[in-house]
This record gives structure tokens, C-alpha cells and sequence, in this order.
């Protein structure tokens, strides 16, 4: 399950919700982003997207996972919008019947949607404002899958 979305969530609740419907899993594994203030500067991030070509990407990756893995229930959620620091960004969720496969197809999804999910941030500080560009080390995390 994929949510693109402008309004906050709680994960709390989302999870949940999630293991509740996660089926014979005998593992379930979240991940949780929350935007961060490296240099306290940050007043707040925004973050566009196209709809459909968005969700469409993320799909595939999803799709990509829960064949690898063989997940019982896998659910993403994404915000775009005006974020502040704190704020909860995203979420990752999967379920298997093995811890093993749930903790790698979180970490595979997580690694995919930093770098290849079609989003762009922008850091906007009291010093001014600057797209988030993409890291090195984000692009050396996908190498292993």
C-alpha cells in the first residue's frame, strides 16, 4: 500500500493498523523519517512531486520488494508539502514470515526512496533556502542490492 500525501500522520497508529492486517507475518518491521535540523538553521523543508510518475516509481519499488522478499503486507507513506523540523516525513513498513526478509526489504525500500524516488527538497533557513542535492553515500547504499 502506497500513500502520497500533503497532511501528517501518526505512526503509531499506522503501525498498528498495519500489523493488524499484516496476515501470517511472523515479523513486521517501521521505519520512521523525521525531518532534521542538521545545523539548526532549518526554519522549515519543502518538498514537490508530480503525482502519478511519483507513484508509479514508488510502486515498482514496492512491487520490486515484495517479490524479493516474499512480504506479506508492505505499506509506504510519504509526505510532500511545507515540513517542519520534527515533523514526521515518511514511513516504511513491511511484514514476513521472517525477521530477516522484513528487516531487508525495509532497509532495500528505505535505500530506494532516498535516492530514486522522484522527490525534490529544498532546505529553506534564515540564511536562505537550497535544493537538497543527492549524497554519495546514498548512491553507494544501493550497490549493495
Amino acid at each position: 500500500m502506497l500513500q502520497v500525501q500533503e497532511e501528517a500522520f501518526d505512526p503509531g497508529t499506522v503501525l498498528s493498523e498495519f500489523t493488524a492486517g499484516a496476515g501470517p507475518a511472523g515479523a513486521v518491521v517501521s521505519f520512521t523519517g523525521i525531518v532534521r535540523d542538521n545545523g539548526g538553521d532549518l526554519d522549515h523543508m519543502e518538498i514537490e512531486h508530480y503525482p502519478g510518475m511519483t507513484e508509479k516509481a514508488i510502486g515498482a519499488m514496492i512491487h520490486a520488494a515484495t517479490q524479493r522478499w516474499n512480504l506479506t503486507a508492505c505499506r509506504v507513506i510519504h509526505r510532500f508539502g511545507r515540513l517542519a523540523p520534527g515533523e514526521t516525513i515518511m514511513m516504511v513498513a513491511t511484514a514476513s514470515r521472517h525477521r530477516a526478509a522484513a528487516f531487508e526489504a525495509a532497509e532495500y525500500l528505505m535505500d530506494y526512496l532516498k535516492s530514486r524516488a522522484p522527490f525534490w527538497k529544498k532546505e529553506v533557513g534564515r540564511s536562505g533556502a537550497c535544493w537538497v542535492e543527492s549524497r554519495q553515500q546514498d548512491e553507494d547504499a544501493l550497490k549493495r542490492w
